[in-house]
């Protein structure tokens, strides 16, 4: 399934989601306006490369590649790809864990996604981009909080296309298996100088979620199932059509 909306109304307006969007848009804005051999320039430059991290693994700059890595993305589809998963499932976690937790969760999410990858391949002199590893985190985070949330999308099938409307945990879970099972597959596979889908660093991010919103929700007292089931039922009767 390709999910276009998720059945959960947000009480605030989720500015850091918007604005993470907001700044990934502008950064991809300005990497059209680079040649190719400029653009691959600044990715080896600005991003993280695995065999430069495992050579200056506590240097400011690696650091520095962490976060703008998040940023950079290799084409129109990985974009609004990966803009169109942060749209429907961030608003929701920033919604219930509050701004300041949003951002630790998004960022150490995008980390733990790339070390992910480093482990996996860390001889490899191809650059890790693009904020698909924090989004996966954003995708663990909603499979633990929001399990049963109905999410409405398309199902491709040859040239034409049929609504579904499935819950969570199914669209997620399904999201997570064909990214392990790719990742499986990959394994020892030679990619090119451009490189292909950090499968790995969907994995690692995911799991990073997982766990982290686990946490949250035992460490922060949250509302009863059936109480937060009636919140979200009597939040979501205001967006019927």
């Amino acid at each position: 399934m390709i999910p276009l909306k998720d059945l959960n109304p947000t009480r605030r307006v989720p500015i850091i989601t918007y604005g993470l969007i907001a700044l990934n848009v502008m950064v991809f804005l300005w990497e059209q306006t680079l040649s190719a051999a400029e653009l691959q320039e600044q990715f080896l430059n600005l991003s993280v490369v695995p065999a430069s991290v495992i050579d200056n693994p506590l240097a400011l700059d690696t650091f520095l590649d962490f976060l703008r890595s998040m940023f950079f993305h290799g084409g129109w589809m990985h974009l609004l790809g990966n803009m169109l998963y942060l749209w429907l499932f961030g608003d929701n976690l920033e919604d219930r864990m509050g701004v300041v937790l949003y951002v630790i969760f998004y960022f150490f999410g995008g980390f733990m996604a790339s070390f992910a990858q480093i482990i996996i391949d860390p001889s490899s002199p191809i650059p890790l981009i693009g904020a698909s590893g924090a989004i996966a985190g954003v995708l663990g985070g909603y499979l633990i909080m929001f399990p049963g949330v109905k999410v409405r999308g398309i199902i491709p099938l040859g040239f034409i296309a049929r609504w579904a409307e499935w819950p969570a945990w199914i669209v997620l879970g399904l999201w997570f298996v064909i990214q392990l099972f790719n990742g499986v597959v990959s394994l020892g596979v030679q990619t090119g100088a451009m490189g292909g889908v950090a499968f790995f660093a969907h994995i690692g991010g995911f799991v990073t979620g997982l766990i982290l919103t686990w946490l949250f929700m035992k460490l922060v007292p949250q509302p009863p199932v059936e109480d937060r089931r009636e919140i979200l039922y009597e939040r979501a009767s205001r967006y019927r059509y």
